[in-house]
């Protein structure tokens, strides 16, 4: 596109650009979502289902990392055999929420002064991405996949005023796709603010904070497109025991992200981080915003944050079955992998989940999320559909593998 002029940092390669470098393992192209992927000869992992494909040959959707080389999300979170195994917290369960205010758009300059010096550039070497400052003496939250690239455990992070410094790596979560990391010799930082995520409405006002290409400091305005969404990513030559990873609960906006802006911050009118930006949905052979993003919400990414920041381990409910999306509606199980949740309550490849608790089940994304809701010892009953006949089952959620 620019021959002889180098990409900015964090940028995806675009293969097949003169004058691009390539990026072995990760082409900076995510697989065409519904597309096979190896390791699962025969069918569709339930995971690699998303939104329809774009009209035109060989376009699709597909999203991708909208961090520094467009590298899978999750990468190395190791669902194997397609297991139904991410979690978010429970619903808000008859709370109450106060809406952030509407605003002038006047006002939108404020708001991003108001939390620019809580957002930071990260390095690993390999790429660029962005991070939210948790805590005044340096712990920075940002996404798995922005620092899993990195060699070893340590990193570099630059914050607004310029200043440059090493950070170790203290934490990760590739089935949230979360990090914390603890930037060396700093200290009074301005530690970001964190919203209600739950109380955040569709058609809200936000804004993104982060460094898209290696541009630092970068601001964009959008609104809340929707809540709750599922998605799906990969890239083209994820290792096959990866497959392509689902992440469920995501706010999803319009406000421009772009790759580099992984792990920057989805802010409210009241200059509150109510989401980590975290993956970008594509076009055709793009790898820019098409005005379709997405944020793990803050109230989930805040939760994570303090258990990594503890040296905790993150909990993550598994059923232990892969599905599709089955033709008349429901999600249909296509495997149930041995000593399972779905295994010990009889579940069988072929039957069809149609309710999960209170939960109607219309497509495999619906199992997902309800999955991801629950918690680690949660027993539940499910409605599924077997040979026509219409039967419950009493699961109780283990710890994923």
């Amino acid at each position: 596109q620019y021959p002889g002029h180098q990409p900015y940092p964090g940028n995806a390669w675009q293969p097949g650009q003169p004058g691009w470098p390539t990026n072995p393992g990760y082409p900076g192209q995510a697989a065409p979502l519904g597309a096979p992927q190896p390791g699962y000869p025969g069918a569709v992992p339930p995971w690699a289902h998303g939104p329809a494909p774009t009209p035109g040959p060989g376009r699709f959707a597909k999203f991708v990392a909208a961090g520094a080389v467009a590298l899978a999300l999750m990468a190395g979170s190791g669902i194997a055999g397609g297991a139904v195994a991410l979690a978010l917290d429970p619903g808000s369960g008859g709370r109450t929420f106060t809406a952030a205010p509407i605003i002038n758009s006047a006002d939108l300059p404020g708001i991003a002064a108001k939390v620019a010096n809580s957002v930071v550039s990260i390095s690993t070497g390999n790429g660029e991405g962005s991070g939210v400052v948790l805590t005044a003496d340096g712990y920075v939250l940002t996404n798995n996949h922005v620092i899993a690239s990195a060699d070893g455990d340590t990193v570099r992070v630059v914050f607004a005023d310029g200043k440059n410094v090493r950070a170790k790596i203290v934490g990760t979560d590739p089935k949230t796709d979360l990090a914390v990391i603890k930037a060396d010799g700093v200290s009074g930082l301005n530690p970001a603010t964190f919203g209600d995520s739950d109380g955040m409405r569709v058609g809200d006002t936000v804004l993104a904070l982060g460094s898209p290409l290696g541009l630092q400091g970068s601001v964009t305005a959008g609104i809340i497109s929707a809540r709750d969404r599922t998605i799906q990513a990969g890239s083209e030559n994820q290792r096959p025991q990866q497959g392509v990873s689902s992440i469920s609960g995501l706010l999803q906006t319009d406000a421009p992200i772009n790759p580099g802006n992984s792990g920057g911050a989805l802010i409210n009118t009241r200059g509150e981080v109510i989401g980590i930006n975290t993956a970008i949905a594509t076009a055709g052979q793009g790898t820019g915003n098409i005005g379709v993003g997405f944020a793990i919400p803050s109230n989930k990414a805040k939760a994570v944050a303090e258990q990594l920041q503890r040296g905790q381990k993150v909990s993550h409910p598994s059923l232990g079955v892969a599905v599709n999306t089955a033709e008349n509606g429901g999600a249909l199980i296509a495997q149930v992998n041995p000593d399972s949740p779905a295994a010990k309550a009889g579940l069988r490849e072929g039957d069809i989940v149609t309710r999960f608790g209170d939960r109607v089940i219309s497509e495999s994304n619906d199992l997902v999320a309800a999955v991801q809701a629950g918690r680690v010892g949660d027993r539940v009953e499910l409605t599924y559909v077997r040979d026509g006949a219409e039967a419950k089952a009493t699961v109780t959620l283990a710890e994923t593998s």
